[in-house]
């Protein structure tokens, strides 16, 4: 089992592939397989037969799976290149304002 340091709502940076050096929110994560689905990103066509649930077929883009290998935890307001590592869980008190509770970069900017 992998060690996944991406969750589900994190903004993430993909570093390989096709979709190398954009940003996405992270939608589903699946722990078995090692591999996530980000927002707007890897869009697959899917030629879609119609059915009773949905009654005009035709081709669908939605977002396919990426290796988590190829992506890395990135802050959500940052700009250039994807310079952080790592996200940890920080408290309203450790960022010296109040309600600022969540996950953060602990490099780079953000």
């Amino acid at each position: 089992m992998l060690k996944l340091r991406v969750k589900r709502g994190d903004t993430v940076a993909v570093i390989a592939g096709k979709e190398r050096g954009k940003r996405g929110k992270v939608l589903l994560v699946f722990p078995a397989k090692g591999r996530v689905i980000v927002e707007k990103l890897n869009m697959i066509k899917r030629h879609q037969r119609p059915t009773q649930k949905l009654r005009q077929g035709g081709i669908i883009e939605r977002e396919g799976p990426i290796q988590i290998s190829s992506v890395m935890g990135s802050a959500p307001s940052a700009t250039g290149p994807p310079g952080s590592r790592s996200m940890s869980w920080r408290t309203a008190g450790s960022s010296g304002s109040a309600g600022a509770a969540g996950r953060w970069s602990t490099r780079g900017s953000g």
